[in-house]
């Protein structure tokens, strides 16, 4: 499986990135966020929801466990960490297979319910300043998603 990696130098970097993503994506799309904590990935969400034409403030929903926005196209933001173990009938499939982005946070407590084919992303501390995002395709959709992205980006 093919891996894309990016370094990002500042916050801003991580928005940008993340900008020319949500640009690109479509209906449907599901995109699974693990990280350090205080790596950025609520930073990497609001530049998705910035890709999307979201003007509004994008926050964790670490209490709600999913927020919606509404742009080109609505972006379902989920935190599913206080789940744990425990399986709860949330109606993930109408998010994963509806008409918006799903971006999922601590995925792995709900890994039974996720679609086969999604976007991986890690984002690692590499200083203080630096950040790795390394962007894991599963699935025809995402690696040509990646391939769109990284074409955009060369050198990197």
């Amino acid at each position: 499986m093919k891996t894309y990696e990016i370094i990002s130098s500042n916050p801003e970097d991580t928005l940008e990135v993340a900008r020319r993503l949500g640009k690109i994506l479509k209906p449907a799309d599901v995109l699974l966020l693990e990280g350090d904590l205080g790596a950025g990935k609520t930073t990497f969400t609001k530049g998705l929801a910035s890709g999307l034409g979201i003007k509004r403030n994008v926050n964790s929903p670490t209490f709600t466990i999913i927020k919606e926005y509404h742009g080109r196209i609505p972006l379902y933001h989920m935190d599913v960490y206080r789940l744990g173990d425990s399986f709860e009938d949330l109606g993930f499939d109408e998010y994963f297979y509806g008409d918006g982005v799903t971006v999922v946070e601590w995925a792995q407590f709900i890994e039974d319910q996720l679609p086969q084919s999604h976007l991986s992303l890690y984002i690692y501390h590499e200083n203080q300043n630096q950040r790795r995002i390394v962007f894991q395709p599963t699935g025809t959709r995402y690696e040509a998603l990646c391939e769109e992205l990284f074409d955009e980006n060369p050198g990197n």
